[in-house]
């Protein structure tokens, strides 16, 4: 499939998709919302994908938000709607079993902060910038930054955040919470393609469980999410990578990992 908005590359075992609008600091329209689903449905059909990497084209932008010059045209349900494509787009890097990294190399504000929040994890430029400023247009956010964000940086970070529509940065977004790790510019894209290749050099079931039983358990019962770890812990043994890393540990070599499931 051919994109317009997007640059979707694959990378040996890592999976790059670049949001490409820079003339508008890649700010979120329709147009992304149907190539970035058209996008997930080549991740979901390719086994050979272990890690997708999330950035934007150029130094400027990560995705700087919404496309208000769109958003002011659209009607009240339009919106909705659109509010509830990118949901689905969030809730469906969620749902794959590879793990989503977003490498936040300018501005990630509004939308931009929310996509990266649904990622597993966050990597950051020293120049990136973090904010929810939708209350300063009158409006709040709609793409699950009244969510996401009490989950990972607590409800008063959140609601200071989202009520006052400052912008933070990178280093402040990783003493919340919300960063995993700041990088200077010029080493972000090596440090997060490192991070990547490491990962998917593991055992794809065991990558695939880890993802499964933090973000399934994280709002169960304590209990209950432990027996779904034991359950996940007892597939991992018997899976052919779970076989082949047990065996490498014996025989003191290095496991070579195929990631077949079964």
């Amino acid at each position: 499939m051919a994109y317009e908005n997007i640059i979707f590359q694959i990378d040996g075992e890592v999976a790059v998709i670049k949001f490409n609008r820079p003339k508008a600091l890649n700010a979120i329209n329709t147009d992304v919302v149907k190539e970035l689903q058209g996008v997930l449905d080549e991740v979901e059909a390719n086994p050979a994908i272990r890690v997708v990497v999330l950035t934007g084209e150029g130094d400027k932008a990560f995705v700087a938000g919404a496309d208000i010059a769109q958003m002011v045209k659209l009607d009240p349900l339009q919106l909705r709607d659109f509010s509830l494509a990118l949901h689905e787009v969030g809730f469906r890097m969620e749902a794959l079993p590879v793990p989503f990294i977003a490498c936040v190399n300018g501005f990630a504000l509004g939308g931009g902060t929310e996509i990266a929040m649904a990622c597993d994890f966050i990597y950051a430029s020293e120049n990136a910038k973090f904010g929810q400023p939708e209350i300063n247009l009158g409006i709040i956010p709609g793409f699950g930054g009244t969510q996401r964000l009490p989950r990972l940086v607590g409800k008063g970070m959140a609601k200071e955040l989202c009520m006052t529509g400052v912008i933070i940065s990178a280093q402040e977004a990783k003493e919340i919470g919300l960063v995993n790790r700041v990088f200077p510019a010029d080493k972000l894209w090596e440090e997060t393609m490192k991070t990547a290749r490491l990962i998917a050099s593991k055992g794809r079931f065991s990558v695939m469980a880890v993802k499964r039983c933090i973000d399934r358990g994280f709002n169960m019962d304590l209990r209950s999410a432990c027996a779904m770890e034991s359950d996940q812990f007892g597939l991992c043994m018997a899976s052919p990578d779970g076989r082949e890393g047990m065996t490498a540990f014996l025989e003191k070599r290095k496991p070579e990992f195929k990631g077949e499931l079964s």
